[in-house]
């Protein structure tokens, strides 16, 4: 029951602070945006809300959960659900790495720029595990904001989850904390990233 509170309150800041009080994070609030940050090591995580009003005049919100991090040797990749439209977009040769799991790689497609570090990234149970918890997963990594948003210095990115609607679920929180951290500490095992602070922070 207190899952279903959490998932339909119309207010998600009483769910963010909590997630702060739990994790020792920061929850900063302007009359733009409310944004929360929280730290593993060297790295920030950014979680907040964005919008996008589509052609049809309708806006839909969006959780996305940020982390700028040195990405060692630009290993590039990017995750999301298999649906018939990239059923049939592997039909016309879209890249779909198999990454050595046969339900995991049922479930999503996978893309890379290096098939090998895919599956040292994914051989990872636990990240396989936290990544299949998610009701819709679309995780990548970026090389910066884009063209309206926020340049990186050279060499760094960042990996970045979102999902449609405002995340009011606590537990669904920290398990996307759990899993940058996750993913961020295994970059680093099989030479994919560095530990350092990468000098930026998510505006």
């Amino acid at each position: 029951m207190a899952s279903l509170k959490q998932h339909f309150n119309g207010n998600h800041k009483e769910i963010w602070l909590k997630l702060c009080e739990e994790l020792d994070g920061k929850f900063t609030e302007d009359v733009l945006k409310k944004k929360v940050e929280l730290s593993h090591g060297e790295w920030v995580f950014t979680l907040d809300v964005y919008k996008e009003t589509a052609m049809n005049g309708i806006t839909m919100s969006f959780t996305r959960m940020r982390a700028p991090y040195i990405n060692k040797g630009n290993f590039q990749f990017q995750i999301y659900p298999e649906t018939i439209f990239s059923n049939w977009a592997k039909m016309l040769g879209m890249q779909d790495v198999a990454v050595g799991f046969e339900n995991f790689d049922e479930k999503y497609v996978i893309k890379g720029n290096d098939e090998n570090k895919l599956k040292a990234l994914f051989a990872n149970p636990r990240i396989r595990e936290m990544i299949e918890k998610e009701p819709e997963v679309h995780l990548e990594v970026r090389p910066d904001e884009g063209w309206f948003g926020q340049h990186f210095p050279k060499g760094v990115d960042e990996l970045y989850f979102e999902t449609t609607g405002i995340v009011k679920d606590l537990d669904r929180l920290k398990n996307l904390y759990h899993l940058f951290a996750e993913i961020l500490n295994h970059l680093c095992q099989i030479d994919a990233a560095y530990e350092d602070d990468p000098g930026i922070v998510i505006k």
